[in-house]
This record gives structure tokens, C-alpha cells and sequence, in this order.
């Protein structure tokens, strides 16, 4: 292999599926905006897309993000600001706080699933519903050992 060719890097599956996710989510967020919802950025994607409707533990938004719960933990904080979501004593543990959608939390939530059913629509008008089915079904069966959302979507509390 040559040392001094890149091309490599520019065009493996991880940065075509990095490039994908970036313009779909960026095309979201737009879509959000443009529907009065500009209130989250992107960053905020890993709170709102790992966080149960009737709650989730920081300390299990933090593990489904990938990402410490430090960080988890400032996201939260702002979008709590934002007043997108708020933290209300856990029911099964009196020293656990879980975070919850508040009533424009759920508005936005509500408002990010149409956004992002638009984009999906747009994506199969530019390159056809056949191929985002295939790629969304040969997505489906290779993270489906990874999807944290998998093991713990059924239950009430996390």
C-alpha cells in the first residue's frame, strides 16, 4: 500500500456512514427549525434519542450515548434550560434522580419524529425507496448486538 495515498480514509464505511448521519441529522435539526423548534442543537440528539418517555436514569442515558455521565449530565442540564426535560426523584430509588420530557419536551419530541420522517421521505426521493429499505434493513441486522435501546426499551424505569 502507499504510504502517501488517502484515498482510504475518504472513502471506507465508517466515513460514508459518519457523512450520511451528519446530513441527515443536520437536514433534522433544519427541518425543527424551520417548524418553531429550534430550541436543541445537535449534541442534544444524544439525550432526546436514548431518553424514555417516562424516564431514564442520567446514568443510563450516559451508557446508550456512549459517552461518560459527566457529560450526559451537561446536556441534561441544558436541555433542562431549554425546558426540554427535568429531573424528578426516581420512584423505585429515593437517592436516583430520573430525567423526564416535560410538556414542551414532548412537543419537541413529537415535533423531532415528523423532522425526521421528512428527511426520510426526502432521502428516498433522492436515492430511492428501494435503497434506503436495504440500507436500513442491512443497518437494522448489523447494530442489532449494539443497540443499547434494544435490552432496556421495555422496561419503565432505567
Amino acid at each position: 500500500m502507499d504510504q502517501h495515498d488517502e484515498a482510504w480514509r475518504h472513502s471506507n464505511i465508517g466515513r460514508l456512514l459518519h457523512n450520511a448521519v451528519n446530513r441527515f441529522e443536520n437536514r433534522v435539526l433544519k427541518l425543527m427549525l424551520e417548524a418553531g423548534h429550534g430550541e436543541a442543537r445537535y449534541s442534544h440528539l444524544n439525550l432526546t434519542r436514548n431518553l424514555d418517555v417516562w424516564g431514564t436514569r442520567t446514568t443510563a442515558l450516559a451508557k446508550r450515548a456512549g459517552m461518560t455521565k459527566q457529560a450526559m449530565g451537561e446536556i441534561v442540564e441544558q436541555c433542562e434550560k431549554l425546558g426540554l426535560v427535568e429531573r424528578r426523584a426516581d420512584p423505585t430509588d429515593a437517592r436516583a434522580k430520573i430525567v423526564v420530557f416535560t410538556e414542551a419536551g414532548l412537543e419537541w419530541l413529537n415535533a423531532f419524529r415528523t423532522a425526521l420522517e421528512t428527511a426520510e421521505q426526502e432521502m428516498c426521493a433522492e436515492i430511492g425507496y428501494l435503497r434506503v429499505d436495504a440500507i436500513a434493513s442491512a443497518l437494522a441486522v448489523y447494530g442489532a448486538s449494539y443497540d443499547p435501546l434494544e435490552t432496556s426499551h421495555s422496561r419503565r424505569t432505567q
